[in-house]
This record gives structure tokens, sequence and C-alpha cells, in this order.
């Protein structure tokens, strides 16, 4: 990559900050704090999902909005990254106040998006139900339908099948894929996944019935751990049921309590298995506990959850790491199909949205293996290097300083 490119990516394209005026159900107006980066858009119009979290600030969404930017060109999507969010604790307020917050963000950053510029994405705390406030709201500020300027939308207002499994799907394909380089079978491969959520719980269910031993899951109340393993598909009839995660087994709508062991969240990053996924926060695995990790693999599904302090001690450890820009891209990709289906009017089926998606995320899974065991270099050295190379390509396409002085 050429100075050129390195330099013009210190920066972001464009930064906005703006202010939410919102009528509260009790008659109060309160004002928010909201935030937009399109950080780069050299390979297409920026992709990034909008957060609803009290530590939003320019400074996270910048960096994030860069991160998209490495995780578009890792697994090959016509994209730039971006990213956007509001400073709020978004359980204090009503479904009625979140709709006039969703619909105020909108209006305030309506010139700064579009399905040519900038299409937004669920995130922390945002799901369907908003993302289809904020299609609608920007299709009544454009006087026209436009649901390929925001994804993640329900189904029934133009989503795409798969979408709200794709991130636990996408990470299942990555780790198949990488297993297979080690020769591990899944029944004798044993599982932790730190995070039971929209994520955790989608590649727990794939492992579990890929016949892999998933012996170990939480949520933000703590962990359960069963050294025979666990009834995924329970586990996640009761949480629906329950809001906790308890070690169960269900037949119809009678659920009764297997023999587990309660842990923490930080209990269950130590425990003694092959493969350790951390799907819940950022700054996990720190260097204050990366001695105690004895996980074989771990295959990053949240975003940031292992510190860059963290890296050295886990590859001094001779533990392989598969990085978020990888492992958790499956929906960024399966964005990129309603995107494209929004766009061309013709809709697929469940079934071939993760047939493309696993050729998508495999085909660029074998492409950073390959540079991994070339370079000698960790995976996610290796995934920064892929995406690198694409965005300086990229880049360097509009002319380089050895190009005018030639």
């Amino acid at each position: 990559m050429s100075d050129d490119a390195s330099e013009r990516l210190r920066s972001p394209k464009a930064s906005l900050k703006v202010s939410i005026p919102v009528r509260m159900d009790d008659g109060k107006l309160r004002v928010f704090e909201g935030y937009r980066v399109r950080y780069d858009d050299t390979r297409g119009p920026t992709k990034g999902g909008i957060r609803f979290h009290p530590g939003v600030s320019m400074d996270e969404v910048q960096s994030l909005a860069f991160w998209m930017t490495f995780k578009c060109a890792a697994v090959n999507l016509p994209f730039g990254g971006a990213k956007g969010g509001i400073t709020l604790d978004p359980k204090t307020l009503s479904k009625f106040e979140l709709e006039r917050l969703s619909r105020g963000y909108i209006d305030a950053i309506a010139n700064f998006i579009g399905p040519d510029v900038d299409i937004p994405a669920p995130d922390v705390y945002t799901n369907a139900m908003i993302m289809g406030w904020m299609m609608d709201q920007y299709s009544i500020i454009r006087r026209q339908r436009c649901p390929a300027v925001i994804t993640g939308k329900p189904v029934s207002l133009g989503g795409s099948l798969g979408r709200n499994q794709a991130t636990g799907t996408g990470a299942f394909y990555v780790l198949q894929a990488m297993m297979r380089k080690f020769s591990r079978s899944p029944e004798q491969t044993t599982v932790a996944i730190q995070g039971f959520g929209n994520a955790g719980s989608a590649i727990a269910l794939h492992l579990f019935q890929a016949g892999y031993k998933v012996v170990a899951v939480s949520d933000s109340q703590g962990g359960i751990y069963a050294p025979q393993g666990l009834d995924i598909p329970s586990i996640q009839q009761f949480k629906a049921v329950n809001h906790n995660v308890k070690a169960v087994y269900c037949k119809d709508s009678v659920c009764s309590i297997v023999e587990h062991d309660t842990i923490t969240n930080a209990e269950l990053l130590s425990l003694d298995v092959d493969i350790l996924i951390p799907a819940a926060l950022e700054n996990q695995i720190t260097a204050a506990n990366a001695d105690q990790i004895q996980a074989r693999y771990i295959f990053e599904v949240a975003n940031g959850p292992v510190t860059a302090d963290a890296d050295p001690i886990l590859e001094a450890k001779g533990i392989y790491l598969f990085p978020d820009i990888l492992v958790n891209a499956g929906g960024v990709t399966v964005s990129y199909f309603e995107w494209v289906q929004n766009r061309s009017g013709l809709y697929w089926s469940e079934k071939e949205v993760n047939q493309r998606l696993k050729k998508q995320i495999v085909t660029e899974a074998e492409a950073i293996w390959q540079i991994a065991q070339r370079q000698a270099v960790s995976p996610r050295t290796a995934a920064y290097i892929h995406a690198l190379e694409r965005l300086g390509e990229a880049l360097d396409a509009r002319g380089t300083r050895a190009y005018y002085l030639a």
C-alpha cells in the first residue's frame, strides 16, 4: 500500500454530530446527542450500524467506522465503513419515546445517508423494529419508498430472510472451515460461549446441531457449565420465557433442570475447553486475564472482545485467535444481500441467503488462513493484511505520488 493510501486512511471522510429534540411521554422536552461517521467510501457506499447506548461518543463512533471499513474489505463487500449512534440508555424510554427518537435521528441525518451514500443497520440496543421506523421516516422525507437505505429491517418491510441469525451463522461457517485445518471432529471438541444473545445463541444452536459439545454458555446475569454438554434448544426455549439461562431439558412446554454448575462470565473465559467464543461485549480478555485462558482456539463473535495487549500473551501460549472482522462479518454480509435484494426487487429464500453467505465468508476465511501460513503471522494480522491490500488497491487506483511524478 502506498504512503498516499495510508495518509488517506488516517482520517474519516465525514463526521456529523446532531441534536435530537424529543417530546417525552410526560410532556417534557429532552434533547439527545446523535452521531454518524462515514470513514471511507473508496470501495463503495459506507455501511455500518446505529447503536443506542450511554457510552456512545464521537470517538467511539469514529473508531467503529474505521473498524467497519476493514471488515467490509476483509470479506470483499463493495462497501466502505460507517457507524452511528445516540447517547442514551434505551431501557429508560418507552416504546413511543424510542420511535420518536428514532424518527428524529433520521430527520437530523437524512442528507448524510442514502442507498448510494451510506446505509445504516442495527447495532447495540437497536433492532429490526427500529430499523423499520428509520426506513419509513427516510421514505417520508424523500416522498418515495426507499427500502435500500436501511438494512436489518423486518422481512415484511423489505428485510432479508436469514438476517437475524446471520452473525452467528457466518461465525459457524468460519469456525467449521478453520477446524478442518486442525483435523478436529465436532464430537471431540468442547466449546464455551460467553454471551447468549442473538449471535451467541445462534452459533450455539449451529454447533449443537453439528455435534459439538457445548459445555458452557452465559448471559449478562451469569453462566452455566455442564461437562457432559448442554441441550441448547432447551436453553433457548427456557430463556425466551424466563429471560435467563439454566441447564434444562425441555419437552414441549415442560422444562426440567439438569445437573450443572453456576459460573460467572469471568470463570467461563478460563474454562478448560477446546474453543472459546466471546460473543458478548468488548474488552473481555485483557492483559490481566489472558494468562488464565485455557482454550486452544478463540473465535471473536463480539466486536473487540480481546484487547491489543492480550493478543501477544495469547499468541505466546500457542492459542489461535480468529478475529472479529472475519468471524462476525456474517451480519454485514447478509446486510449487503438485503441491500442487493431491495435494489433489484428480487428476493431470495433463507436457504439461498445462507448458501451465498457460506460461499462469501468461507472464501475469505481461506484466503486469510493462507496469508497467515505464508507470512507466518497471526490470523488477526492476516485479516488486516488482506483488508489493507484491497483498500490500498482501490485508493491507489485514483492516483499516487509515484504515478504523478513518473
